[in-house]
């Protein structure tokens, strides 16, 4: 197993639960939609600029790509929605908690149908007991 590439994704989780408690801050002060659409124009700029330094691709070949490719920015600004809007009311935890959630099984049907282009892994009895784990928890972190 490659640890840089592990840690690398750890922290990328840190930083997800840090920026959707930033943002949920963010989307108290000055509006849900406004704060999603202020973090979604801060990174847009940053990576922009990371593009212009140290881009190797070609944003130009975006004209060949399948268009249902270009909804990944839709999606992430619903995802960054979803959390302006529920962090302050729900927490932290319990909003990472039921997206993590989501994200393991909506993933798990996607690789087992082999969706969206993806390898096909079929979704066996341990993935399933892991899902009932993992709902456990939800149920667990969110009840009040």
């Amino acid at each position: 197993m490659n640890w840089i590439i592990i840690i690398t994704v750890f922290m990328g989780g840190v930083a997800v639960a840090v920026q959707a408690s930033i943002n949920g801050g963010l989307g108290k002060q000055i509006g849900v939609i406004e704060g999603a659409f202020l973090s979604f124009l801060i990174g847009t700029v940053s990576l922009l600029i990371i593009m212009l330094l140290f881009g190797k691709g070609n944003v130009f070949q975006v004209s060949t790509v399948p268009k249902w490719q270009l909804i990944g920015g839709i999606l992430g600004a619903f995802y960054v929605y979803t959390m302006v809007l529920s962090v302050p009311k729900i927490g932290v935890a319990a909003a990472l908690v039921t997206v993590i959630a989501a994200q393991l099984i909506a993933s798990s049907l996607i690789d087992h149908f082999g969706l969206l282009g993806m390898k096909q892994i079929p979704i066996d009895g341990q993935r399933i007991v892991g899902f009932i784990l993992l709902l456990a928890a939800l149920f667990l972190i969110t009840k009040k």
